[in-house]
């Protein structure tokens, strides 16, 4: 595909240089440009694509970078990325040594705010507003986010104290969800001009100036009068104008003429803004349009006939077995109720959806309600799962903490993607919940070697009456192992001894354990031979078995997919040091104290020695030493 148009814009600047009318070539170029990239190296394709026209809008009007975007989530910023001098790298989207997926401060001047979680961006958006006025400096700050993003309480937090606080700070809601019919759109977009118009907004000034002057009981009759006329003119804003923003919109996102002179008028407003913008995921090509929640976060696929490009002999992933074995587990067990955090497809929820709807609940990007919402229904007497990533469960921590565990409340924890997630980055890996969750009272923490064992763990959880309890398994296919006949449960903190050695114990956790078994028979050719335990649980641990094997051998080495800081190894230490045992050497092999770039998994764990070579190297080396 040629790139008239791209090939000249080095930076907004550019952009801003061209005529009006060349606008939708831009968008064209741009869209072509995400869908060749994303068929090639997977991401967020769908969302990315939505949003072209008012990318290309924010950066035409607003005087960017000195003008602020804060994109909620950031995974619709690839136009973005394109028109900030990123075009020549774009090809290298969420690869190692590339561009992220993400907004990241430390790729663009133009990159605002980093972010990768969703609904953050009006409380970043007005502490830049506050830093900005408290400088004494003139910009203008724009937040970018989505209707989903909207469902979380954090970004109405944002909106209350913006409102509040009545400075100037401009919100984008972007709207995917909503379908309008062209008349009510044109309907829309005309009240939307109506309402930014210079005519509007005097009138809505005089009436200011008009009720302060006025007694009270005339005052009041102006305001309602103001309100209902408000209400007439527009009543999707009714919420967002009690919040203390002049509200625009419904307006149409795909179209320049309305977008831009509804941002252009919004430019010209003092206070809290907050512009309605409607947009089709997808937009500009059909497979994403039709099958949007498939090609939100997508994989590599045929251009052509938006097929996706499976991997030959590919094996099932751990999402997949969690989705089956939850449903078999819930055709014997009607307490079983399952919550997702607006990820039904994500955490392989979908099937449970279609099989027991009313047992199963999207609460929405809510995580913290999520959780509370999983307690209530525990005190209620049900089992309730909630499925959710384990990079999205730190933002409900407290609840973790004070409406489950405080209370011993038996909820069921499925962490998915724990461990290395890869071309995702930072924001996603799952590399902190066995430091976060074991400190916690009242809680379980198990980790699967394999799509078996985590079956049984299942059956474990859901059977489990005591507290809490959470089962971390990672992101992507399962090693193939036979399937037992009948699922079973694991006793409560046992581990499982998987070879014995007197040169050293091995103790691996969760996804380490196949290759550390192979980083044991690497070494027994060397003539080391390794007693090699099978961990099972984070916490509790299995304080007879290890202890019985440690005792004699006295050399140690932990392996997990996880931040030492807190976590599995260090449990070990806390356990030996308990324990009385003296004399013990002990190595952890982990993740450092660091936060890890994006990059494929194979990649990334052999970076960090985590893969079966490093950690037969580390081991070799810590044994010579």
């Amino acid at each position: 595909m040629e790139f008239n148009y791209l090939n000249k814009i080095e930076s907004p600047k550019d952009l801003r240089e061209l005529d009006k009318d060349e606008l939708p070539e831009v968008a064209k170029e741009i869209r072509g440009l995400i869908i060749d990239t994303v068929s090639k190296t997977g991401g967020h394709l769908a969302s990315s694509l939505g949003v072209v026209e008012l990318t290309i809008v924010l950066h035409y009007l607003f005087d960017t970078p000195r003008d602020k975007i804060i994109w909620d989530v950031g995974h619709q910023a690839y136009a973005h990325k394109i028109l900030t001098g990123r075009r020549d790298r774009f090809h290298t989207l969420r690869q190692e040594g590339g561009i992220c997926g993400f907004p990241r401060r430390e790729e663009s001047d133009c990159d605002a705010f980093n972010t990768g979680h969703s609904s953050t961006s009006i409380s970043a958006a007005l502490g830049m507003v506050e830093a900005r006025d408290l400088n004494q400096e003139e910009s203008n700050v724009i937040a970018v986010i989505g209707d989903g993003s909207m469902t979380a309480g954090l970004a109405f937090e944002g909106l209350n104290n913006a409102g509040h606080l009545d400075k100037d700070l401009i919100v984008v809601l972007n709207d995917n969800e909503m379908s309008i019919s062209p008349n009510v759109g044109a309907l829309s977009s005309y009240l939307s001009r109506v309402m930014t118009g210079q005519y509007y907004q005097k009138f809505r000034e005089e009436t200011k100036h008009v009720l302060r002057a006025l007694p009270d009981p005339f005052a009041r009759v102006v305001k309602k009068t103001e309100e209902a006329f408000k209400g007439i003119m527009s009543p999707p804003g009714m919420l967002f104008e009690e919040l203390g923003f002049t509200y625009t919109g419904p307006i149409m996102g795909h179209n320049f003429k309305s977008l831009l002179e509804n941002f252009k008028n919004i430019k010209d407003i003092r206070g809290p803004r907050l512009i309605h913008v409607v947009t089709a995921k997808g937009k500009g090509y059909e497979p994403a349009e039709k099958r949007p929640s498939l090609f939100h976060g997508v994989g590599k696929f045929n251009v052509q006939t938006g097929e996706l490009i499976k991997k030959k002999g590919a094996k099932p992933s751990y999402t997949s077995v969690f989705s089956d074995t939850i449903v078999e587990l819930a055709k014997e067990d009607e307490k079983i109720i399952c919550i997702t955090a607006a990820m039904p497809d994500g955490t392989g929820l979908d099937k449970f959806a279609k099989t027991f709807p009313q047992r199963f609940y999207d609460v929405g990007i809510a995580e913290q309600h999520a959780v509370t919402f999983a307690a209530g229904l525990a005190a209620g007497g049900f089992t309730p799962v909630v499925a959710i990533y384990s990079t999205f469960l730190q933002r409900a921590y407290d609840q973790v903490v004070h409406d489950v565990c405080l209370q011993n409340l038996n909820v069921v924890f499925c962490l998915d993607r724990g461990g290395i997630v890869g071309a995702d980055g930072p924001t996603h890996h799952g590399l902190f919940d066995y430091s976060f969750l074991r400190n916690v009272p009242n809680i379980v923490l198990m980790a699967p070697k394999d799509e078996n064992e985590f079956r049984n763990m299942l059956k474990t959880a859901v059977n489990y009456k005591k507290g809490a309890i959470a089962i971390r398994y990672p992101r992507g296919e399962v090693y193939g192992v036979k399937l037992d006949d009948v699922i079973k449960e694991i006793k409560i903190r046992e581990a499982e001894l998987l070879s014995e050695g007197g040169d050293v114990v091995l103790l691996p956790v969760g996804a380490m354990v196949a290759a550390c078994m192979k980083a044991a028979g690497k070494l027994k050719k060397d003539g080391i031979a390794a007693t090699v335990i099978n961990a099972r649980f984070i916490k509790p641990l299995d304080k007879a078995l290890i202890t019985r094997h440690v005792k004699k051998v006295k050399k140690v080495v932990t392996i997990e997919e996880n931040v030492l800081m807190g976590g599995f190894g260090s449990a070990v230490l806390e356990l030996i040091h308990d324990s009385g045992l003296n004399n013990v050497h002990c190595m952890r092999i982990g993740i450092p104290d660091k936060f890890i770039e994006h990059g494929s998994q194979p990649f990334l764990r052999k970076k960090y020695g985590l893969d079966e070579r490093s950690i037969y190297l580390r081991i070799k080396e810590y044994l010579e030493k």
